[in-house]
């Protein structure tokens, strides 16, 4: 039976990656509950803080989809999914244009953010265009360019700071327009599960990567280095979570996320004992739906 071409708009679902959401949003669903918590929020930018990651994940992930491609890194030797301008069924021109248009749709919202938010208060309205732009910049070099950051191993440190500190921080500011120096330390376990899922990623593709000249950390560390290094990413995650708990300690409620250290831990020890890279792919989801699973508990404990 011959198979169906997909159509143009599966295969830019298929580029969005819509798996990665739910570990883009976690950010700004932790800092919003942060935010709550503290009883200064504001539902709109609540909403638009949402909806600008959302685009700037998938912002990155065009970029990603499109930079690979055309360096060669995407090839018959990817163990990940096949993206769609390595298939062919997105153009890199259609794809500069995604590009281009995903990069207004972040502009734009972010603005909007910017103005609900801080209204006249210009300096620091500045300052959260220019880490905007920032954002933006960075989703596109990550891949993109003749000195993308991703393939010198910079890519966890772009994660780290604005999937975890910025994205969290960054909410809770504009929504409370203070920022506690507590905040931080769930700040830092979002970026460590965040970079995590990225070590992953790496840890895949870790002999196509190295082959591309794709220095990533796991090509750097190898695989049993990658696997200490992942490690210590959740731990460190755990270890800030529980600080920030001990230090606002209200009620036994709090303590509900938890209940969500045996996934992590489960997960780790099946990591360790995978051998074949192709099979820790699964676990990329997984991390990325735990980490989203512990922001909600965690989340819903500081308000109660």
């Amino acid at each position: 039976m011959k198979q169906s071409k997909p159509t143009k708009v599966s295969s830019w679902i298929r580029a969005a990656r819509l798996r990665t959401l739910p570990l883009a949003l976690s950010s700004v669903i932790l800092g919003s509950f942060l935010a709550i918590g503290s009883t200064s929020y504001k539902p709109g930018v609540i909403a638009l803080s949402l909806f600008t990651t959302l685009i700037l994940q998938i912002l990155s992930n065009f970029a990603n989809d499109y930079g690979d491609a055309v360096k060669g890194t995407d090839n018959e030797h990817r163990l990940g999914p096949v993206r769609t301008v390595q298939s062919g069924e997105i153009s890199p021109k259609e794809m500069r244009r995604g590009i281009l248009i995903s990069v207004v749709l972040a502009l734009i919202s972010g603005m909007l953010l910017i103005y609900l938010s801080l209204g006249d208060q210009w300096i620091t309205g500045l300052i959260f265009l220019v880490l905007g732009i920032g954002s933006i910049a960075a989703a596109i070099k990550y891949v993109v360019g003749n000195n993308a950051y991703g393939y010198r191993g910079f890519g966890d440190v772009f994660v780290f700071l604005f999937f975890g500190l910025l994205g969290v921080t960054g909410t809770f500011y504009l929504n409370a327009h203070h920022l506690p120096w507590s905040i931080w330390l769930p700040a830092c376990t979002i970026g460590f599960f965040s970079t995590g899922v990225l070590n992953l990623n790496n840890m895949r593709d870790l002999d196509n990567d190295r082959d591309s000249g794709k220095m990533t950390i796991p090509v750097r560390l190898g695989s049993i280095g990658a696997f200490n290094y992942h490690a210590m990413l959740i731990l460190l995650g755990w270890i800030a979570s529980l600080l920030f708990t001990l230090i606002h300690y209200h009620g036994i409620w709090q303590l509900m996320y938890l209940v969500m250290i045996p996934f992590f831990i489960t997960d780790l020890i099946k990591i360790k004992n995978t051998v074949d890279k192709r099979d820790l792919d699964p676990f990329l989801k997984r991390l990325a739906l735990s980490t989203l699973a512990f922001t909600i508990l965690f989340g819903i404990g500081t308000i109660l």
